[in-house]
């Protein structure tokens, strides 16, 4: 097993899994992970367009010899259709985070405004002692937006994960 420490510091890879959508690929593609002692970072999965296939994103952290293995045991899966490590390649990532802050005074919802304003995020609900954020957009933006509210005191936060796609580029 890896120190967390060793675990920081391999790469972080995207991966994107085409599946069939049925009942039991989600936990039969999660136990291949912990079966083998890899950490997802994050998971998202989905139907695509066509309802009987499913798109999932696997964030992982890794060096090569771990990604190898991973390729392989998932591309053994009977219901997985293509398996493709995005990381190298252009692409679109988007994560979702519901932040619910500290704000009990006006001076404070004030600040917290002007940094929701700075980065396009939106106040989705608003308590008497609380605002609660959506804030949409790439890891590293809602990296950088939760850093500055956490000052003000984080009550709750949830995260969907990362998303991502392919850039296509005109030829």
């Amino acid at each position: 097993m890896r120190t967390e420490k060793q675990r920081n510091n391999l790469a972080t890879h995207i991966i994107s899994v085409t599946v069939e959508n049925r009942f039991g690929v989600l936990a039969r593609i999660a136990g291949l992970f912990s079966a083998r002692g890899y950490n997802i970072d994050s998971l998202c999965v989905a139907e695509t367009e066509d309802p009987s296939v499913s798109q999932m994103t696997i964030v992982v952290k890794g060096d090569e010899k771990i990604l190898e293995q991973i390729y392989k045991q998932l591309n053994r899966l009977v219901d997985v259709i293509k398996v493709q490590d995005i990381t190298g390649q252009e692409f679109i990532d988007r994560e979702l985070v519901l932040v619910k802050v500290h704000a009990a005074n006006a001076a404070t919802r004030m600040e917290i405004m002007q940094l929701v304003s700075i980065f396009r995020a939106k106040v989705i609900d608003v308590g008497k002692k609380s605002l609660t954020l959506e804030v949409v957009g790439s890891s590293s933006k809602v990296k950088a937006m939760i850093e500055l509210i956490r000052s003000f005191g984080i009550r709750e936060i949830i995260r969907t994960g990362r998303i991502a796609i392919s850039r296509e580029f005109n030829q």
